[in-house]
């Protein structure tokens, strides 16, 4: 089976639309690397023995300059994404770093028997929006449902999180376009938050990998929806078998994930309930997107519908049913934790508690 690898070619040119290429290996072990222009006007499709440039409409010059006579164009293939950048995955990634960062300075770093993580102490992240179930269900303060995605615990938290957020996560996102990206990563942060609510009340939680792990499950989601699409063009064949090389990946990504969520200091729910929620949500963006096949598009539509509003109404039936009772000494972090540690400090409480 031919194998796919990445290749990102740079070019200033304006673009309206971004090419993602994909080479296809030689038997003889090689990659054939070839330069063609990555950024234009107009679509490139292959053939099994010519390139064909696809003119856009309101392109002047019309066309792309093909020589038809190189001879390794047979090797070349195109993956047509939506934009050229992962906008919002870096704009994440930015915001994630700098509050890290003024959050540190402003309120210390904890040693490591309190924070292995390299980072701030627990009440400073709770005072900055962390998830703490009393909070957010006694005292009504429901942004903490998705202000945890721009917290993180500590330099290694930060970095895991971003490193996959800008690396596959921008992909995601290219291929997505940003309004899909950011849907399935918002939603992703507040089911995960919301369960974690329900199945881990007395933690303090924050980070994005609930919104990330949201978006493996949004790709599981779009693997899904699109498995049954003709393959009525050669962007088509590409797109599948890319999507189904990424499919293998996702799942390998998602299993480790999940079995390391079991550590402790790991928010397990919030993996959880951020795949869960991607993939439900990924649904109805998704079928939303076919084009080709309107009962599979209507299909899909209501099953992703239909399971997204069953799984937010579930976990928040269960949030303010009574049932859940966080401990009310969370109110109050720094004597919370003071409690196990004789050298824990204080340097992030809000005026009233100081």
């Amino acid at each position: 089976m031919s194998s796919y690898h990445q290749y990102n070619n740079e070019d200033d040119e304006t673009n309206n639309r971004a090419t993602q290429r994909w080479y296809k290996q030689n038997n003889s072990g090689g990659d054939a690397i070839q330069n063609a222009s990555n950024n234009r006007n107009d679509g490139i499709m292959l053939s099994d023995d010519k390139k064909y440039p696809l003119s856009h409409p309101n392109n002047a010059v019309g066309g792309v300059d093909v020589d038809n006579n190189d001879d390794n164009n047979d090797d070349e293939e195109v993956y047509v994404v939506k934009q050229k950048y992962g906008y919002c995955s870096y704009f994440f990634s930015i915001v994630q770093t700098l509050v890290l960062i003024i959050m540190m300075i402003q309120c210390g770093i904890a040693p490591m028997n309190i924070n292995p993580m390299i980072g701030p102490y627990p009440d400073a992240l709770s005072e900055w929006g962390a998830k703490n179930t009393v909070l957010i269900i006694d005292d009504n303060e429901w942004w903490r449902l998705i202000t945890p995605i721009f917290l993180h615990a500590g330099v290694i938290h930060l970095a895991c999180n971003v490193m996959v957020q800008i690396d596959t996560g921008a992909f995601f996102e290219r291929e997505w376009g940003s309004t899909n990206w950011l849907i399935i990563y918002l939603v992703s942060a507040v089911g995960s938050t919301a369960l974690s609510v329900v199945a881990m009340p007395d933690a303090i939680s924050v980070g994005s990998s609930g919104a990330v792990m949201g978006l493996f499950g949004g790709k599981a989601a779009e693997v899904l929806c699109r498995c049954c699409e003709k393959e009525s063009t050669d962007q088509d064949r590409i797109g599948h078998q890319v999507r189904k090389e990424q499919c293998a990946g996702v799942m390998c990504s998602v299993t480790v994930v999940l079995l390391f969520s079991f550590i402790p200091f790991v928010d397990w729910a919030a993996h959880l309930g951020g795949v869960v929620a991607g993939f439900c949500v990924g649904m109805i963006v998704f079928a939303a997107d076919l084009k080709k096949a309107l009962f599979s598009k209507l299909f899909w539509l209501i099953v992703g519908i239909a399971i997204t509003a069953i799984y937010f109404i579930v976990v928040f039936q269960m949030m303010y049913s009574g049932e859940i009772e966080p401990a009310e000494e969370l109110r109050d972090v720094c004597d919370y934790y003071k409690q196990y540690y004789d050298d824990y400090e204080c340097n992030c409480q809000r005026g009233d508690n100081e």
